[in-house]
């Protein structure tokens, strides 16, 4: 059985699910998105991500066409529909078919868009050896341009950061905003450890406000980590005791190197582990 895709009110087969070359998602990068794992069955964080799906789209002026419990129920529809119980569902929603120019209020109506597959982001030996990484050129879009809240189509800013860091031969780079402060890597939030605390850029400095990186918190604090969101610069990410990544796809991997300097001792630390396991007991529906 091909594919099934959730495409505005109905499943079609993968090779049937088109959109408009007139749909302003495609023509300008008008609209909203969320990335959401399946655990065990368990679409993780349900809520929390149609959440933020609705807040980002109330922020640019997009009107979802369906409530909150039809597109949760559209959502769980789609996953069972493919026989996803451990996979990863992108859920979009654009702007629609409208006219050429930036005018969002030529188009008809928002198309709503529910893809549900399986992923792997990083193979296992990078999550029990870290990643290296860099610091990117490119600077974080101006978060009083885009507000770093709105999980938007416009990716084009992490794109050319996740250039640099293929072109340096590593998975992933870390961004600074406008001011040189950490704002979050091209698809992920940033955490550092300093003498057993945590420190991650609050979402002010241009980060999203992951949420992983909230369960992350929560996690952390549960086992007496303490947590503070401050601003970070690139000689804190130097000289960090531990240093690791948060986010829907990577869930919780360390970091080993960034710019050429080692990380600690060059493995991914206590803390790091220790919230990499939590995090799993939890996703897959065990204490964490």
């Amino acid at each position: 059985m091909p594919q099934q895709i959730w495409l505005d009110d109905r499943l079609v087969d993968s090779d049937q699910a088109k959109i408009s070359v007139y749909d302003h998602g495609l023509l300008y990068g008008d609209g909203v998105f969320e990335g959401i794992r399946v655990y065990s069955g368990r679409i993780f964080e349900h809520d929390a991500h149609l959440k933020r799906l609705f807040e980002s789209a109330r922020a640019i002026r997009l009107l979802i066409p369906m409530d909150f419990e039809k597109l949760k129920h559209c959502v769980e529809t789609t996953v069972s529909a493919n026989n996803i119980t451990d996979g990863y569902i992108r859920l979009i929603v654009t702007r629609g078919k409208g006219a050429l120019g930036l005018n969002p209020f030529t188009c008809e109506k928002p198309a709503v868009i529910i893809i549900a597959d399986k992923i792997q982001l990083y193979p296992e030996e990078m999550y029990e050896n870290g990643m290296k990484i860099i610091s990117a050129v490119t600077v974080r879009n101006h978060p009083l341009a885009i507000p770093p809240q709105v999980k938007s189509l416009n990716y084009l800013n992490n794109i050319l950061a996740k250039i640099e860091a293929i072109d340096n031969g590593v998975p992933e780079a870390v961004m600074y905003n406008h001011e040189g402060y950490v704002a979050e890597a091209t698809g992920d939030n940033v955490f550092i450890v300093r003498s057993g605390i945590i420190f991650t850029p609050p979402v002010s400095a241009g980060s999203l406000e992951g949420i992983t990186r909230k369960v992350v918190i929560a996690i952390a604090k549960k086992h007496g980590i303490e947590v503070l969101e401050k601003n970070l610069t690139r000689m804190d990410l130097y000289i960090a005791d531990e240093f690791f990544l948060t986010g829907t796809a990577a869930e919780v991997i360390g970091v080993v190197e960034i710019d050429g300097r080692q990380i600690g001792n060059g493995k991914p630390g206590a803390v790091t582990q220790l919230l990499r396991k939590k995090f799993f007991e939890l996703a897959h529906g065990k204490s964490a």
